[in-house]
């Protein structure tokens, strides 16, 4: 890329300067960007020419002294050829450790991940970022690694060389070397942007090589439960305590649209009694740590009240005695087969239950629905109502109804007009068919 490059030589005088010689430093401005080098002289101001940047006159220790500015300048201006030679990135900064031979300090991307993901772990020990954030990025720095073996036959990469180029080609390695699909790629990439802008923050590197770049992703077909799917996994009775349990759980999310994490942390004291004097569940996501209010809808009450008394929800003060993630998704795979449900059970499907059989279909405004759901954004909420052919239909009804009546009272209007004009020929309508 290319850059503005100057040399300047300058006096520096210092702030309480009187009178008597100055320090002479060099300049080096690289797109407006300045760095200052000490030139080890002092020049007398009056004996200074700036625009020349020389000490004036002709004695010999004046020209020893330009001669040595001269020398000076161009091993600054060689240093900076040398750069451009390089590949690197020239900055002024750059320009003078090349010079004073001390080689200015550069960062990796896999060394940017490693920092990042270390910090995040410490966070989420904290609850600020779950677990499963984490390992998606442990996962980026896996599949970065590789591709730097499988592309450059390199462990790791200067971030400067971050560009295009290495995200089309990394792109490209998911979905084949790690069979990644549009998505699962999109997401991998996302996060890498992550990583990058933190390093423009930090000043590691001067551009986004992001900027300009689409990420690629496909429309998703999301499933949720139908109304019979979820009463019929309601209705279903158990042999067992803890498939009952698992069932009430996930039953506990459908109804109220938190998230297993959500679930897992609320406790009886986030049930309180709202303006309406009914109960409500105040709680904050863990993902997004936004507020959420839901009013509790009876199944859920009851589901809460069964497990009130349970020894685990008073040791531990927890709404609720759940199960690890792990287990919860193998006993859903039971209760799915038992129930006769033909669909893979998890809190993903409960929540888009909750936003489209639950509250959706039953008339309750999306904006409702993105505030019960803690959604930062509404575009987010939409995602589940573009799946409701249901909703669709039914928003549907009234138009076609109204066409439909349209349509017959035009019907009417002609017939009562036609018979009108039969007196004046003396024919009943059946003979006027007839005749026709």
């Amino acid at each position: 890329m290319k850059t503005s490059f100057s040399l300047l030589f300058y006096l520096k005088k210092p702030k309480n300067y009187i009178k008597g010689a100055v320090p002479v430093y060099l300049r080096i401005t690289v797109d407006g960007k300045r760095a200052e080098l000490a030139t080890s002289r002092d020049c007398e101001p009056e004996l200074w020419n700036t625009k020349a940047g020389h000490m004036t006159g002709t004695k010999g220790d004046t020209k020893t002294f330009n001669t040595y500015l001269d020398k000076m300048k161009a091993g600054v201006t060689t240093s900076h050829t040398l750069l451009c030679g390089e590949d690197v990135e020239i900055t002024s900064e750059a320009i003078k450790s090349k010079y004073l031979g001390k080689a200015e300090k550069t960062h990796t991307i896999c060394e940017a991940i490693k920092i990042h993901n270390k910090n995040m772990k410490e966070l989420v020990e904290k609850d600020d970022y779950a677990e499963g954030t984490l390992k998606r990025f442990e996962i980026l720095e896996r599949h970065v690694k590789d591709y730097l073996l499988y592309k450059y036959q390199k462990s790791d990469l200067n971030i400067r060389h971050i560009d295009h180029e290495f995200i089309d080609g990394f792109d490209f390695y998911l979905h084949t070397s790690k069979d990644n699909g549009a998505n699962t790629a999109s997401k991998h990439l996302k996060n890498l942007g992550k990583i990058v802008r933190i390093c423009m923050k930090n000043k590691w590197i001067s551009s986004d090589p992001f900027f300009g770049y689409k990420l690629k992703s496909k429309l998703v077909q999301r499933e949720y439960l139908t109304k019979d799917e979820l009463q019929r996994i309601a209705d279903k009775n158990f042999t067992t305590v803890r498939l009952s349990q698992v069932r009430d759980f996930f039953l506990f999310s459908c109804y109220t649209g938190l998230s297993y994490s959500d679930v897992q942390k609320l406790k009886l004291s986030d049930i309180r009694i709202g303006n309406d004097g009914e109960r409500w569940l105040f709680s904050y996501r863990k993902k997004t740590g936004t507020r959420v209010a839901v009013p509790l809808l009876p199944l859920a009450g009851d589901i809460l009240d069964r497990y009130k008394d349970h020894p685990f929800c008073i040791n531990q003060n927890k709404a609720l005695p759940i199960s690890t993630n792990q287990k919860m998704n193998e006993y859903l795979t039971e209760i799915a087969v038992l129930s006769d449900v033909v669909k893979t059970l998890g809190n993903r499907i409960a929540k888009r239950t909750f936003a489209t059989t639950v509250t959706l279909l039953n008339g309750v405004p999306i904006e409702s629905v993105s505030k019960m759901m803690g959604h930062t954004n509404i575009r987010t909420t939409q995602l589940y109502a573009k799946m409701l052919d249901e909703k669709v239909g039914k928003d549907m009804a009234p138009l076609r109804a109204m066409f439909a009546t349209s349509i017959e009272v035009d019907i009417k209007a002609m017939e009562a007009k036609i018979t009108a004009t039969l007196p004046d020929l003396n024919l009943s309508l059946a003979q006027y068919n007839q005749a026709i």
